[in-house]
């Protein structure tokens, strides 16, 4: 087996997305939580580059690591996170958590081991842009304006729900 650039490169921006998604988990206070999320973002959109889709790669970063990113801290400033306690987790649960993606880790490790796939010559990473946007306002035309109105509606019901809340305090 020859290890080749692409090859580190992939290895490389796994690890970081692996390690962003567990300090994210991990992590105590919520902007440092953010940056984590940021880092497992960028880390994917690499891997899109390496896949040659540099498309779908500025999609990533622009609206996941810019737009998502600052909603989610905008969620956080509106809301109360004052409570400071947090349960303490035993011993076993955090054994049966490991065991669990231990166990994890190896059905995957089995389920891709000498998985062949034939490699067949294509011309997907040419005009993919082009493609993508054809797909998107031919045949998912309904799907992506119906999850526009969805996206919609969630935004004014959070900024519904943020100002009930705001006045239900400000009569306290």
């Amino acid at each position: 087996m020859t290890i080749s650039g692409e090859f580190l490169a992939f290895m490389g921006l796994a690890l970081v997305a692996i390690i962003g998604g567990v300090l994210l988990l991990n992590l105590n206070k919520v902007v440092h939580m953010v940056v984590a999320l940021i880092f497992t973002f960028v880390a994917i959109a690499g891997i899109y580059v390496l896949l040659s889709a540099e498309f779908v790669a500025a999609v990533q970063i622009l609206i996941y690591s810019g737009a998502i990113t600052i909603i989610m801290l905008f969620g956080i400033m509106l809301t109360k996170h004052d409570d400071e306690s947090e349960p303490k987790t035993g011993k076993w649960r955090k054994l049966l958590l490991f065991l669990g993606i231990v166990g994890f880790a190896f059905a995957v490790y089995i389920g891709i081991y000498n998985f062949n796939i034939d490699q067949v010559p294509t011309t997907l990473h040419e005009n993919n842009t082009m493609q993508i946007g054809e797909a998107l306002y031919s045949k998912y035309i309904i799907p992506f304006e119906l999850t526009s109105v969805l996206l919609l509606a969630a935004l004014v019901g959070s900024i519904i729900l943020a100002k009930t809340e705001k006045k239900e305090a400000d009569k306290e």
